[in-house]
């Protein structure tokens, strides 16, 4: 079968050609529909050898959909021909954490070595994927594949985040979004599902901001040096109650946290190697912040549950499996408006 690998440190990612998987016991064979393509994977390329945790090569892709092609023995619960999400962050399933679903803070996962898909097992981004264990997928019913596997992250990451901070995010309060692509245009359709705040999308180019526009964004603010003074304009100088930053990159983190209010939240979500100085008086007083990671199980299945109420909508460009190094390539260039996803079987 193709894959996507991750072969060499520093090179580019390359369509190759390797076994066909077969299902073990207690684990799914899956036919792959879509899978995402997501910057996570480019900061993974760019990891120098030593901080590289997995051995190479590496088949990519943490945001998977796909049919049920197999089962191991063992297996119950799930038919041949099922359509499923992949849930991306596996966990050991016995610890406490995990009894409850949050296997994104399993306890025991890296004393077992235990990785996500397309980030140390192999991922989505193949004709065929093993998973390891039913419980880490999710039907998916009639949505359409395309428009649902980028949910497995792109949706489920910023559902975590703004569900942590719900009890602040009321009427009348206001949430501001930096970076508005792939996470970002799916966490203003969340804040507008879920919440009354006000929303404010911060991105550096106004093709970007007019997709946070599209998406629901109440108002659209070039993310630039002047982006902290605009954004405490529009909130009479008071600042935001919730700042969800999807870069992560040193200049937004450091916005952030010049546009959060007293007693707000900022929580960084991006990778981009920024950090946010917390201690008395180098943030508003009461400013909580964290850092989240991906979702639990039940998390996934409500963003599910939205998406099949038509309450959000992942824009979405798509490529052949043979066209992914190109779809890399452009996002890492910042050409990609939305989600790319890979069809490796379309």
């Amino acid at each position: 079968m193709k894959a996507v690998q991750y072969r060499a440190v520093g090179e580019a990612p390359e369509v190759v050609t390797v076994p066909d998987p077969e299902p073990g016991p207690g684990q799914v064979l899956l036919k792959v529909t879509a899978a995402g393509v997501c910057h996570s994977d480019i900061a993974v390329m760019s990891w120098p050898a030593d901080q590289i945790p997995f051995p190479l090569p590496l088949t990519l892709g943490h945001e998977g959909v796909g049919t049920v092609a197999a089962l191991g023995d063992g297996v119950h619960g799930l038919s041949e021909g099922d359509s499923v999400a992949v849930y991306g962050p596996w966990g050991c399933g016995i610890c406490v954490n995990c009894a409850e679903g949050r296997e994104n803070y399993c306890l025991r996962a890296k004393e077992l070595g235990i990785m996500p898909p397309g980030l140390g097992a192999p991922g989505a981004m193949a004709e065929y994927m093993i998973v390891d264990d039913p419980r880490h997928l999710v039907p998916i019913g009639g949505l359409d594949p395309v428009k649902t596997v980028s949910l497995t992250d792109a949706g489920l990451t910023p559902y975590h985040a703004i569900k942590r901070s719900l009890p602040k995010l009321v009427p009348g309060s206001t949430a501001v979004v930096i970076g508005t692509g792939g996470l970002g245009h799916v966490a203003i359709q969340l804040l507008r599902a879920m919440t009354a705040a006000r929303v404010i999308g911060l991105d550096v180019t106004e093709e970007k901001l007019d997709l946070a526009r599209a998406v629901g964004a109440h108002e659209a603010v070039l993310s630039d040096e002047k982006a902290a003074a605009h954004v405490l304009e529009l909130t009479g100088g008071l600042g935001a109650h919730v700042v969800l930053d999807f870069v992560g990159a040193p200049p937004t983190v450091k916005t952030a946290g010049a546009v959060a209010r007293v007693d707000g939240d900022v929580t960084i979500v991006g990778i981009g190697g920024g950090a946010l100085p917390v201690g008395f008086g180098s943030l508003p007083y009461g400013t909580s912040v964290s850092a989240p990671y991906w979702g639990s199980r039940k998390e996934l299945a409500e963003v599910l549950d939205l998406a099949h109420a038509g309450a959000v909508d992942v824009h979405v460009e798509t490529y052949s499996i043979d066209e992914a190094p190109l779809a890399y390539e452009r996002l890492h260039d910042g050409r990609i408006n939305g989600r790319a996803v890979i069809l490796p079987n379309g």
